[in-house]
């Protein structure tokens, strides 16, 4: 095993890869998502905080104001002249791994302008290379200042100078939840597509604004539980959502850095209609 890493780590470092194929092959040869990420640091050469560049977008770390700190966050953009609607990206319980800093290039790749903002910024920010750590710091943060947070990336976004004003939220899994509570508490937000998040309280429903468009695994009984009075007071509410349920897949279905849960048919189906969702919602 040892001299078919090095052998992709040299595809990687002659450019023959990019760093979203290297990952996930590096994590189907050592088993898992863990294992890989402890590799890495005996790489020694690749830095997972700093964003890959390409050709075609702006990549690039920055903070952004929040009421009680300065939040960090990757923002990503075509580099191209103009103005483009803006989405929040919102990652999983994980922090902000490569894999969410790989999804704002996509969507900057779509033709917007996206910020992933690291939730853990309170709490010392993403660890490196150590995704239990980062789960372990998410269990310090207060509830009510994150989404205060992640609020506030929406208003950043508002008013950047390379926004339209149109601005949208998703978010995976623990950032589904989050992307739930950006729509109850943020007047502001054009949109949001939570994947296989919690829903927010009945109570809140009414509070959302902008339109929905959730994703659901089948196989995701803890979540989709709060399926059905979630959908219920939609209607009840009149407010505009579609719901999708991807039967066959399972949980955190969207994350193609772990082979263990990524469904690719899931992805790519829910990613078309997400990216559609946000080009018709955010003109």
């Amino acid at each position: 095993m040892e001299r078919d890493i090095t052998k992709l780590y040299d595809e990687y470092k002659e450019g023959r890869i990019d760093r979203r194929s290297f990952l996930k092959k590096l994590t189907l040869l050592t088993g898992s998502a863990a294992a890989a990420l402890a590799v890495l640091p005996v790489l020694g050469e690749i830095d997972i905080t700093m964003p890959a560049q390409d050709d075609d977008l702006v990549a690039e770390f920055v903070t952004f104001p929040a009421p009680k700190t300065e939040m960090k966050a990757l923002l990503a953009y075509p580099k191209k002249e103009g103005k483009f609607p803006a989405v929040v990206v919102i990652h999983e319980n994980r922090g902000l791994q490569p894999h969410i800093q790989d999804v704002a290039k996509r969507f900057a790749k779509e033709g917007f302008l996206a910020l992933a903002p690291d939730g853990l910024t309170p709490v010392g920010g993403t660890p490196e290379n150590d995704q239990n750590a980062a789960a372990e710091r998410i269990r310090e943060l207060n509830n009510d200042d994150t989404i205060q947070n992640f609020v506030a990336a929406v208003k950043y976004l508002k008013t950047h100078p390379r926004s339209t004003g149109k601005v949208g939220c998703t978010g995976f899994c623990w950032g589904g939840a989050m992307t739930n509570q950006v729509a109850v508490n943020s007047p502001e937000l054009d949109a949001a597509v939570p994947y296989y998040g919690r829903t927010p309280a009945t109570e809140d429903v009414a509070k959302i604004k902008g339109p929905i468009m959730a994703h659901y695994a089948g196989n995701d009984p803890g979540i989709n539980a709060g399926i059905p009075e979630f959908e219920e007071e939609l209607k009840k509410q009149k407010k505009e959502y579609q719901i999708f349920i991807y039967e066959g897949a399972g949980h955190a279905f969207n994350n193609d850095s772990n082979p263990e849960r990524y469904n690719a048919e899931a992805a790519k189906l829910a990613w078309g209609r997400t990216v559609a969702f946000f080009q018709e919602k955010l003109k």
